[in-house]
């Protein structure tokens, strides 16, 4: 199996502010397919602290927190791996153009990272992009003959189909999604919202809701453990020997798990890298496969990138149209939300109960 290079760029922070960062980085570690060759942790200053100024819809009142070098080291523990981390700029961009020479040498550990591995990949590498994307703006700014010649793809998770709506990616660093969305860059768009906000269905939009997680029960012990420390928003110090801890998840945590809804917007992205399909198999079960595991008899939901042409204003907030032939820029198409919706419900729990430990 040839498994696609990626660099997770991904808005993680311990504790949780979305703790549907920390499940979805299980899919990078766990996908047979996926090579993961690095995680950068986008990590914006005002929300390492509670943050409650200027427009309540961008408030977070739940910090502080800091860049989630713990879920990374706990995967890297749990899937034997030494996937590197580092994390990028803490401040906005000042301009589309601005490289960002004069950050804390802490924060250049993630733009060198990107640039490392750019550099030795063999392959094109694929860009997962969740959250700000500063670290890929500035990374561009800095090297951009490197990232013409090395991305294969920026994979855009932010944004709304319609630009009436400012969603919270974009919010965190205009400057960021104006520089990448004119850099001529190849540019898969995954708009989080529609105009009516984020928790909105749409065609091309990816979020979609799970009722509740008892499926974590049937997870490996270790995953179980893993998401009981995110969700538990744990300060245990012994981060990696809760992984080990039998008496984890404690009954409470289970039973909260039965009840809790569950918030997602980042499957299209990891189910278009991996080159995985979702299906309805011929006795009417949902499933995501491989493309060798597709059978007679199974109906193929609709997911696909459509080319698309973009324009973006100076917020950061883009207007795109679907086009005929070839474009740098392509979007997601999942043309029925709520028969997506009913077909993730049953196939990604039964995905992440398959997961294996096995490097």
């Amino acid at each position: 199996m040839r498994r696609v290079p990626v660099i997770d760029v991904t808005d993680l922070y311990h504790p949780h502010q979305d703790v549907g960062d920390n499940v979805d980085l299980i899919a990078a570690y766990a996908l047979p397919e996926i090579d993961l060759k690095g995680v950068i942790l986008d990590c914006t200053d005002d929300y390492r602290r509670p943050f409650t100024q200027g427009d309540p819809s961008y408030h977070d009142p739940t910090g502080p927190r800091e860049p989630g070098f713990i879920p990374v080291l706990q995967l890297n523990y749990i899937f034997n791996r030494n996937v590197p981390a580092g994390v990028g700029p803490f401040t906005r961009m000042k301009s589309p153009g601005d490289t960002m020479e004069d950050l804390p040498a802490f924060q250049e550990t993630g733009l060198e990272l990107i640039r490392r591995i750019l550099e030795e990949s063999e392959d094109p590498v694929h860009i997962l992009s969740f959250g700000s994307a500063r670290s890929i703006a500035v990374a561009f700014n800095r090297w951009p003959e490197l990232l013409r010649a090395k991305v294969a793809r920026i994979h855009l998770c932010a944004g709304a189909s319609d630009p009436s709506f400012l969603e919270w990616n974009v919010n965190l660093d205009p400057q960021a999604i104006c520089c990448l969305l004119r850099s001529g860059l190849p540019i898969a768009l995954y708009p989080c919202a529609t105009k009516d906000g984020p928790f909105a269905y749409g065609r091309h939009n990816t979020f979609w809701r799970l009722p509740h997680l008892d499926f974590i029960a049937g997870m490996d012990p270790k995953l179980q453990r893993y998401l009981w420390y995110a969700f538990a928003r744990s300060n245990r110090h012994d981060f990696l020997g809760v992984l080990e801890d039998p008496s984890l998840p404690d009954p409470k945590m289970l039973e909260e798990w039965k009840r809790r809804p569950h918030n997602v917007w980042e499957s299209a992205v990891w189910l278009e890298v991996s080159g995985r399909r979702l299906v309805r198999r011929a006795d009417g079960r949902f499933r995501i496969v491989r493309q060798e595991e597709i059978a007679d008899g199974d109906e193929m939901l609709p997911h696909a990138l459509r080319p698309c042409a973009v324009e973006v204003g100076d917020d950061g907030r883009f207007r795109f149209e679907l086009v005929e032939g070839n474009s740098s820029f392509s979007v997601y198409d999942r043309e029925d939300p709520y028969l997506n919706e009913r077909a993730l419900r049953e196939a990604l729990p039964a995905l992440y109960q398959e997961f294996s430990l096995e490097d």
